[in-house]
């Protein structure tokens, strides 16, 4: 398509304008590579990229549509992926030296959904070395760098996801989010992210982290991509014995509708406040208003026990993290970064008490929660980050004496609703003054992504900050 950048489109523009014969398949990864080539050095969101077999899939892709079959709603689509879900006969690093020759003996059920939609997979992203770790450093694979400022962190795990998004060269990929790894990157790198209702996304064929708290979910430009995406990715799968058996969600059916009546929490609990800069603060005033002049109805929630959530969930990521990687830990240390190394060490002290207390106590508050903090919302709007994205340099903090405490604050507003199992969707709310880009995150209900969706979209609709692309490389 002579005249148009390509990788200015998002997911759903490539997607229909494939469709409609608009452009090829196989023009969407031409150029895509190019701009992977020209961006890659800068940010280093990819592991390794698969041109070839993208390349004859997307001349498949194109015969199949010339043949008049039927097409998938991500049909010709290129996306990425964090290096961790499995395809039968391929290496999945997880970020790490331990892992990078191990070769799946299946296909994680999220990547068989997104090849029967047709999406196309262009190679394995960037994160923090078996997604452990806030902020994208990466010891072996290099630390994965802020398209908007390529001195500052994309932050994590799915750092790799966060950086092809923002600097387009992808319309979208899957993240993973055990803490806030799917939110984090999202809202530093200034693009949609959603961490599902745990049970709604398949987890089989991934790597582990902590079965309590893992998720799944799609990261992407708009918030209309990011629907499409889960659509596809939602439903139940008898390979996960956690997955959920509901009906999957029509949450692109939700974009567009109006807000008006629709009540949206706002919380002013000191756990999510107590970190917030001045300007990050004043951003989030700012995304209220809009929410309100788009007819929505700000209302003052309490939520409670928010403080002993983080504590709680770090008990189950600690002894489970130690329980899926301990072997490594033992056989492989020294291959395994100080960081992830000390952080996952630490489950080995963990007793059996704490841990079985912190599983039994997740119900009943979940069930307070939900009865306190919808009993008049139907959304909770909450701080997703603190602040814009820091230095890479001055965030390597390794195993040093500040980490854990560092760790924490990073993370101290995406941590309860792992927890809780519930779901959170970020959306971008604007640039500080460094041109660094600032979010908010959304919580639901139980199972109730189409809310989220639907308050978001009304949202983007009236900011259009997914329009912003960062500056070129120099």
């Amino acid at each position: 398509m002579s005249g148009q950048d390509l990788t200015d489109l998002d997911l759903v523009a490539a997607a229909d304008g494939v469709a409609a014969g608009r452009f090829s398949a196989r023009e969407l990864v031409e150029a895509a590579l190019k701009r992977i080539e020209r961006w890659n050095p800068v940010v280093n969101a990819f592991i390794s990229v698969d041109a070839d077999a993208c390349l004859q899939a997307a001349d498949a892709a194109d015969a199949a549509r010339a043949a008049g079959g039927d097409l998938g709603p991500l049909h010709g689509v290129p996306l990425a992926h964090k290096d961790l879900f499995g395809r039968k006969g391929y290496q999945a690093t997880c970020g790490s030296k331990v892992r990078r020759d191990r070769v799946a003996a299946g296909t994680a059920t999220v990547l068989e959904r997104l090849d029967a939609a047709g999406a196309l997979n262009l190679g394995g992203l960037n994160m923090s070395e078996l997604a452990t770790g806030p902020t994208g450093h990466n010891l072996h694979y290099g630390h994965c760098r802020n398209p908007w400022n390529p001195e500052r962190f994309t932050g994590g795990s799915s750092s790799g996801t966060g950086a092809a998004v923002a600097a387009r060269l992808v319309p979208g990929g899957l993240g993973t989010d055990t803490g806030g790894s799917i939110r984090l990157p999202s809202a530093f790198c200034g693009i949609v992210g959603l961490k599902p209702t745990q049970g709604r996304v398949s987890r089989h064929g991934v790597m582990g982290l902590s079965f309590s708290l893992d998720n799944i979910g799609p990261m992407t430009r708009t918030v209309r991509d990011c629907a499409r995406m889960t659509d596809v990715l939602a439903g139940h799968d008898p390979l996960d014995t956690t997955s959920a058996r509901l009906p999957p969600p029509n949450c692109e059916a939700a974009v567009g509708r109006s807000v008006r009546g629709l009540r949206v929490g706002v919380v002013e609990d000191g756990h999510y406040t107590r970190y917030l800069s001045p300007e990050a603060a004043a951003l989030l005033e700012d995304a209220k208003a809009v929410l309100a002049d788009c007819g929505a109805t700000l209302v003052p929630v309490s939520l409670p026990h928010q403080e002993l959530l983080a504590n709680l969930s770090n008990v189950l990521l600690g002894a489970e993290a130690t329980m899926f990687h301990g072997p490594d830990l033992v056989e492989r240390g020294d291959d395994i970064q100080p960081q992830v190394r000390a952080r996952q060490m630490a489950g080995f002290g963990y007793p059996a008490l704490a841990y079985t207390r912190a599983l039994q106590l997740r119900g009943p508050i979940l069930r307070e929660v939900v009865a306190t903090g919808f009993a008049g919302a139907d959304v909770i709007l909450l701080p997703i980050i603190n602040t814009t994205a820091r230095g890479i340099a001055e965030t390597d903090v390794g195993s040093a004496p500040g980490m854990a405490e560092f760790i924490a604050q990073v993370s101290s507003c995406s941590r309860p609703l792992n927890y809780l199992g519930l779901p959170g969707l970020v959306s971008p709310c604007g640039f500080d003054s460094d041109g660094l880009p600032m979010a908010f995150q959304l919580m639901g209900r139980p199972f109730d992504e189409e809310t989220l969706f639907q308050v978001a979209a009304a949202y983007e609709a009236e900011t259009r900050w997914c329009d912003r692309s960062p500056p070129e490389p120099g």
